[in-house]
């Protein structure tokens, strides 16, 4: 067969050319695609369909179209199938995910390989489907989370217009905030989240107002006892309108009286994609309080700072240093936790 299967300008039927190529290709060999969307969603698909392992990699998560290169691996033998989404961007990552999981049939899964705890991904999937989501880490840590992700009853109604969903209301209260700007962060313009809570956020709406200024639009759809349905869309791109704003910058910068020590600069422009995250995260891991280092990109790491912002704790301090077309540079850093000033939990914040 070819060593490149070409399915732009076929997004509607490229299951069937994609599934034939697989099924005539021996096992420890491999292909091209070339495509005009993410083939994620599929490739799983097809591992669950056909009982096979597959692997891929992206040439450049950044790059229109698609190319793709394809292994096709042994029976998976009883194992789940699997999607490492290291090598995607943020923005993507959701979006196929949660396409894998509304294709699943009851008792269906898959493992998910990421750089990062992917927390964010479990509150999301229960919040659009219900309790129907069984979520076992494997492995964590060392830029390889493995997390098994399986379908066990039908999902519940949702709203085809909502593309994603949090209820707030089973999400534990330090993880609330965290999460729901992560996942804002990651959203398309036009598109709409939709928050229940179980009364208005308005605290939320002002830290939206502080960090994204005018971009958003926040509509109260229901209101009654007990339950806010609340609809945020992104009225421009986030990143764009965080940059005007610098909020976020402030919000995580180290105050006056903290002092981080800078340890180490981090240059990771001649890394591949899919192999930053790891090293930027283990690089954190290693910090001692008070001390940080310099992360040199090539381009702003905006949804890195999302991805910090909902996992490090109150600890984490990020602050722009330089900000030119080939080189973005970021101070990475690890002050003390205010919860352990007084050898006690400060008191929640109200959503």
């Amino acid at each position: 067969m070819t060593d490149t299967l070409d399915l732009r300008d076929r997004s509607e039927t490229l299951r069937t050319p994609l599934f034939d190529a697989l099924d005539e290709t021996e096992s420890g060999r491999g292909f091209a695609v070339v495509a005009d969307k993410d083939i994620d969603t599929h490739l799983v698909r097809y591992q669950l369909e056909r009982d096979r392992a597959v692997d891929w990699e992206y040439a450049d998560p950044d790059a229109e179209p698609r190319e793709v290169q394809v292994t096709v691996e042994g029976s998976l033998d009883g194992s789940l199938a699997t999607i490492d989404v290291r090598d995607l961007k943020p923005q993507r990552r959701h979006e196929a995910l949660l396409g894998i999981f509304d294709n699943l049939d009851v008792s269906e899964g898959f493992v998910l390989v990421n750089d990062h705890d992917p927390k964010p991904l479990y509150h999301e999937l229960r919040s659009m489907h219900g309790d129907v989501v069984e979520w076992e880490y494997a492995s964590r840590g060392s830029g390889e989370w493995r997390v098994e992700v399986v379908k066990t009853g039908d999902s519940a109604d949702t709203d085809d217009d909502i593309v994603t969903r949090y209820d707030v209301r089973d999400i534990p209260k330090p993880e609330r905030h965290p999460t729901i700007h992560h996942r804002y962060g990651m959203l398309p313009e036009g598109v709409t989240l939709e928050l229940v809570a179980p009364h208005e956020p308005k605290p939320l709406h002002q830290e939206f107002r502080q960090r994204y200024g005018d971009s958003f639009t926040w509509e109260v759809v229901e209101s009654e006892p007990g339950r806010c349905r609340v609809h945020i869309t992104n009225d421009e791109n986030v990143e764009e309108a965080a940059e005007q704003t610098d909020t976020d910058d402030v919000a995580a910068s180290p105050s006056d009286e903290e002092r981080i020590e800078i340890v180490a600069e981090h240059d990771v422009r001649e890394l591949p994609p899919a192999q930053r995250h790891e090293r930027i995260f283990e690089a954190y891991s290693e910090l001692d309080t008070g001390t940080g280092f310099v992360l040199v990109n090539d381009h702003d790491p905006k949804p890195l700072y999302h991805q910090f912002d909902a996992e490090a704790g109150p600890e984490f301090r990020w602050a722009y240093r330089q900000r030119e077309p080939d080189e973005f540079r970021v101070l990475i850093g690890k002050a003390e936790d205010p919860t352990d000033s007084d050898g006690g939990e400060q008191p929640e914040a109200p959503f």
